[in-house]
């Protein structure tokens, strides 16, 4: 990828069960704290996942941002394509997977999904009525930054 590739940094998540809010967090964060390039996008997608498919019909990569149950500890951040991992296998579990993969589906479908995918999934602590963060997963948040910024470039 080059400077003038579209990069969509997608956040999914939702804000009312504390971790399951992870990739919201992060977008927000970014939002408040970064200048990006501009051919890179913020999306907070919330848990609308299907509904970015119009928004990724002219990316070139697209970084996805959740909780993901993968079997570590709270805060283990993992860094995964689609293809690395079967939606709907317990090892690994989101609340938005099925809509994610449907909608990565429907972009390969009408040509439209982008050259590079990657997900980067963080254990969650607690999901639960809340609209913060737990501790552990809060002081990840500068580092799962930093591998944004990586992916970026």
């Amino acid at each position: 990828m080059d400077k003038s590739s579209k990069i969509a940094v997608v956040g999914v998540g939702n804000l009312l069960l504390k971790d399951e809010g992870v990739g919201v967090h992060v977008i927000h964060t970014l939002q408040k704290s970064r200048k990006l390039p501009s051919h890179v996008q913020l999306i907070d997608a919330g848990t609308a996942t299907f509904d970015i498919l119009h928004i990724i019909e002219d990316v070139d990569k697209l970084i996805v941002i959740d909780a993901v149950k993968g079997g570590g500890e709270p805060g283990t951040i993992y860094r995964f394509s689609p293809d690395d991992v079967e939606f709907g296998n317990l090892v690994t579990i989101s609340l938005h997977e099925l809509d994610l993969s449907n909608t990565l589906a429907m972009a390969e479908l009408i040509g439209q999904k982008p050259q590079s995918i990657v997900i980067i999934g963080i254990e969650p602590k607690e999901i639960a009525f809340g609209l913060e963060l737990s501790p552990q997963i809060e002081e990840k948040i500068g580092r799962i930054i930093e591998l944004i910024l990586e992916e970026i470039g």
